[in-house]
């Protein structure tokens, strides 16, 4: 067994926890292998099908499942005008997606900072970013907690700007009732294995907007449609015949990863209930840890939180953070960090963004730390978990 580097001691627990994980039932597996047993296995009646339980659950006019959660911000982008030329307003604190979908488009990412709090991008710096380039904002619903949706879509009016809802982190997450999904211009969500439901890979974009809506679909299946409103050439000689009218992606879901996602959905309500319990009790354990700062949570959204991230004071530590997350490890409580900030990394120094852009997002960075949350989680776990934050922050307590 392994041993606590920082005091030879025995580990909190004998199996490792990770910082999250998906939870697929025998009943999941049944939903997938009946479709890999039919005559659909892409393209086919689950991709509807999961589209219209997005719709419902969410509230939205329309949904349209995809790849993945990177595919979905790309043909958000797509469906805004995004193009060459234009500026698209994002946080650095977040997945590199959230700001490559600007660059697919071949538009600047400008990196609006975050609140220092909240760790949602703020909407005074938004409003600081803007100029006559700026075509949308990409607002991140940072480990699943809405952004503050009033503001930003009072400044998106104000100048015309295309709001899109990165909710790779929030679904099952609600803003003053109403649920995410069904607010911005355009929203995304991701079903990847460590979100709240999973279709393996997968994501989907959601508009109560029509027009928005046919972009998004010729966005996502290679700009060919078989829309006789939307085809150029008539007449045309039969049913098998249809146009490519727009550039597009091969950005579809396969029926069955629909499959697998109708099967998640629904058990979301429960995962949200469990995920709010296990974030309920962390944030009592840690309230009142000396060297722990804890993410505040506006009354406006009710969370489903997709990450649990505590801050490490360091002034109030001797230690690095990289020494604390090892020693998290030695433990058997394996951690992650989200995120390093989208403009520190190699690629976006050659484009000539320089650290220095967003203060509080690089100052919250030095010490956020994800540790484990998901559905699957026993008690147990989440004791576990507690027990090592606090035996490794009395350790290394000045």
């Amino acid at each position: 067994m392994e041993k606590l580097a920082i005091n030879g001691g025995e580990p909190v627990r004998k199996q490792k926890i990770f910082y999250g994980r998906q939870w697929v039932t025998e009943e999941d597996a049944k939903a997938v292998s009946e479709v890999l047993t039919s005559n659909f296995i892409t393209c086919g009646p689950k991709v509807e099908e999961a589209e219209r339980m997005l719709e419902r659950y969410t509230g939205a006019k329309h949904a349209v499942v995809v790849s993945n959660g990177t595919a979905a911000l790309h043909c958000a982008c797509i469906a805004a005008g995004v193009g060459p030329g234009d500026e698209v307003i994002t946080t650095p604190l977040t997945f590199a997606a959230s700001a490559n979908c600007a660059l697919y488009c071949g538009a600047t990412p400008v990196f609006a900072d975050i609140d220092i709090e909240t760790y949602n991008i703020s909407p005074a710096s938004i409003r600081e970013k803007i100029t006559d380039r700026t075509k949308a904002v990409v607002a991140v619903d940072f480990t699943g907690q809405a952004v503050q949706l009033d503001e930003i879509r009072a400044i998106c009016d104000e100048f015309n700007l295309v709001l899109i809802e990165d909710a790779a982190h929030s679904i099952g997450t609600s803003y003053k009732g109403k649920m995410v999904g069904s607010i911005a211009d355009i929203t995304t969500f991701s079903f990847h294995p460590v979100k709240t439901v999973t279709a393996g890979e997968g994501g989907a974009v959601l508009t109560n907007d029509d027009d928005l809506y046919k972009k998004i679909v010729l966005a996502h299946a290679h700009g060919i449609t078989r829309d006789d409103d939307l085809m150029e050439e008539a007449p045309h000689e039969g049913p098998w015949y249809y146009e490519q009218i727009s550039l597009g992606y091969n950005y579809r879901m396969t029926d069955f990863q629909a499959a697998l996602l109708i099967s998640q959905m629904s058990r979301i309500e429960s995962f949200k209930a469990r995920r709010q319990e296990i974030v309920k009790k962390y944030d009592e354990a840690f309230k009142d840890e000396p060297a722990i700062i804890v993410q505040k949570e506006i009354p406006e959204s009710d969370t489903c939180r997709h990450l649990y991230i505590i801050r490490l004071d360091l002034d109030k530590l001797n230690c690095t953070r990289a020494e604390f997350f090892n020693a998290m490890s030695a433990e058997n409580i394996q951690c992650q960090v989200h995120y390093v900030p989208v403009y520190f990394f190699p690629h976006y120094k050659r484009l000539g963004y320089k650290q220095g852009l967003c203060p509080n997002a690089e100052e919250v960075y030095k010490g956020i730390m994800s540790i484990p949350l998901y559905p699957m989680m026993s008690d147990q776990d989440v004791e576990d978990t507690i027990h090592a934050v606090k035996k490794v922050e009395q350790f290394y307590l000045k």
